[in-house]
């Protein structure tokens, strides 16, 4: 008896009981953003920019994270629904990093007077975005899709290692990008309300990100389905016969 549907179906429930739940957390820190949190003293309006930044940049690691865990569980038990997963998240942790690629020119256009600056954090994090270009660049470039998907899996493991870099890098470089102000060991220098709308905005990026994984990962696994059965259909039809054979 075939149990695929069913999971399917299951996958596409609990995606939308998140994508409720990441709608409801989306507005509320939209809320927050606009008429909770003070404007900061020094950056004034901009500052805001920084509830998008901070909670995109959180996701596209996470994401990352994930593509890197599923790639090694694949290669090693050559399990379709880890690979199904990691290329789902290695999608979204992609359009995540795009945002934040977007969002921190537009800071530091005020900030720092330039759109961007070569500084450690951020040539780190343009290299995490080419590292995952890369893995979607070898699965559709190698001769078979297997072997595709073990040249991105290896470079998803091998990506992940960006994610610490960019995450040190403001503490081992020296750097024009702000060090932390929320997670520090001697606790956070903002205003409480800034640190709310922050934890507002990261819990609602986090619960969308994964309604929107469990979308794109039914949607992998229901491609694949179909890929399946076309191979199957194109077995089982019978071999035209080679003209003038039987004359």
């Amino acid at each position: 008896m075939d149990t695929e549907p069913q999971s399917l179906r299951g996958t596409r429930t609990a995606a939308a009981v998140l994508a409720l739940l990441a709608a409801a957390g989306v507005l509320a820190a939209l809320y927050m953003v606009f008429f909770y949190a003070p404007t900061e003293t020094s950056m004034g309006i901009v500052q805001r920019i920084f509830y998008v930044h901070v909670p995109s940049a959180w996701v596209a690691f996470m994401a990352f994270g994930i593509v890197a865990l599923c790639s090694l569980g694949y290669l090693w038990l050559r399990d379709e629904r880890l690979d199904a997963i990691a290329v789902s998240a290695a999608e979204l942790g992609t359009v995540f990093t795009t945002i934040v690629l977007l969002t921190g020119p537009l800071w530091g256009r005020i900030a720092w007077g330039a759109w961007w600056v070569w500084e450690p954090r951020l040539t780190l994090t343009l290299l995490l975005w080419f590292i995952y270009v890369g893995y979607f660049m070898l699965r559709g470039a190698a001769e078979s899709a297997e072997r595709g998907k073990r040249f991105a899996a290896v470079l998803g493991i091998v990506g992940a290692v960006d994610i610490p870099l960019i995450h040190l890098s403001v503490q081992w470089f020296r750097s024009q990008h702000p060090k932390p102000v929320i997670l520090r060991p001697e606790g956070p220098t903002a205003d409480p309300e800034i640190v709310q709308t922050l934890l507002v905005s990261l819990l609602a990026f986090t619960l969308l990100f994964f309604a929107l994984l469990l979308y794109r990962y039914g949607l992998e696994r229901l491609r694949a389905r179909v890929e399946a059965a076309r191979l199957r259909a194109a077995d089982a039809r019978p071999a035209a016969p080679i003209e003038g054979a039987f004359r």
